[in-house]
């Protein structure tokens, strides 16, 4: 999930891509604030939240009582393709995150970086560590060490328990942010290093796959690659929309990303699963995935430029972070305790951790992300 998604920058210009361009890429058009990118984030956090809420099995059935497949009969089976919200995340992560790291050296990638994720996520570890300590909650915390280890965002590489279980996006997402520094911020990026480095992760993520190697899959990421490379591609297009090549790398992606999402999401249908979601459901909302991004890029849904999405979108990280967690323990005091129906507790629930997500805005990511950016980044002077 920016982490999710929820790992990418609050405002997302469309025009404020960095300085001009070398003469290798062709300039961007300036273009109003992509406003719709913002409500397409939110939109696929909440899929991931109704996911986690009505869409499989696990601790939130210990949280409703009961299986969601009783408590929505019918959604739960619409619930069940919310996951793929995550392949989303990670198209738009792509998009933003060739446009935020076109022009800038290398030291104001990682603090933008570091002060977009680090504020909101420290919060999430040390809000839900706390809840999950109190007596009265069923859950089991963690131990200190791993809570302390959490901090670092290394967790999941160093075999330690996860206080967020959607932190396994994060690692994801550092993952490509290390690549993309390397190959194409820290020389500098132009059109035909990017291209240059599409190709090669597309190339090199097939060869890992086929190699079935370790440390190649922990590097390349095989099965996530092909959603940051297509996010990449349509920000070419972004910048130029009659770039054949980039119209061929987000081409390809979408081929290849289908595959792995069917891969990874589909089995045939079997009574002790949760749900089954077909092979053509999983590839629709892949493809829509792409093509939403797409038309964003391409100026089509421009008309959807309301402030309120702004709002929304700087929503999604935190919401994202917390939503899962802290969601279980609201669902039991709703439904189990206060005795709410399904449905007025599933959306209680996300309003509840919409309203959380809006404090650690204000409260915590509105105070220290200027302070960690401005501290990580002093002493830079802009790139001509």
């Amino acid at each position: 999930m920016t982490s999710p998604a929820g790992t990418l920058p609050k405002a997302v210009p469309g025009a404020e891509s960095g300085p001009p361009a070398p003469a290798q890429a062709r300039p961007a058009r300036a273009r109003p604030r992509l406003r719709a990118l913002d409500g397409l984030r939110l939109l696929a956090a909440l899929m991931v939240a109704a996911y986690h809420y009505g869409g499989r099995d696990g601790e939130i059935a210990r949280a409703w009582g009961s299986s969601p497949r009783v408590q929505f009969p019918t959604a739960s089976e619409w619930f069940a393709y919310g996951c793929l919200g995550v392949q989303i995340f990670f198209v738009i992560s792509g998009f933003v995150i060739c446009m935020s790291g076109w022009g800038r050296p290398l030291r104001a990638f990682f603090a933008s970086r570091a002060a977009r994720l680090l504020p909101a996520y420290w919060a999430a570890i040390v809000l839900v560590t706390a809840v999950f300590a109190l007596p009265v909650v069923a859950y089991e915390a963690v131990s200190p060490s791993d809570a302390l280890v959490n901090l670092t965002m290394l967790q999941q590489p160093l075999g330690a328990d996860r206080v967020l279980g959607v932190c396994w996006t994060l690692w994801a997402e550092l993952r490509f942010y290390a690549l993309f520094a390397l190959c194409v911020v820290l020389p500098g990026a132009t059109r035909a290093r990017v291209v240059l480095f599409c190709a090669v992760w597309t190339l090199s993520a097939a060869v890992a796959e086929a190699a079935d190697e370790p440390l190649l899959d922990v590097v390349l990421m095989p099965q996530y690659a092909p959603f940051f490379v297509g996010g990449i591609g349509i920000h070419l297009i972004h910048r130029d929309r009659r770039d054949l090549t980039a119209w061929g790398i987000t081409g390809v992606s979408w081929l290849i990303g289908q595959h792995y999402a069917v891969r990874d999401l589909w089995h045939a249908p079997d009574p002790d699963f949760f749900s089954h979601r077909s092979s053509l459901g999983i590839i629709a909302v892949v493809t829509a995935g792409f093509a939403a991004v797409l038309l964003i890029a391409l100026g089509h849904l421009d008309r959807v430029n309301w402030r309120w999405l702004s709002a929304a979108g700087a929503l999604t990280y935190p919401f994202y972070l917390v939503h899962e967690h802290l969601g279980w323990v609201t669902v039991e005091v709703l439904h189990r305790h206060l005795g709410l129906p399904s449905y007025a507790t599933f959306a209680l629930t996300v309003l509840a951790m919409l309203v959380l997500a809006r404090l650690l805005t204000r409260c915590v990511e509105d105070r220290l992300t200027p302070l960690i950016r401005t501290g990580l980044g002093r002493g830079l002077t802009p790139r001509r």
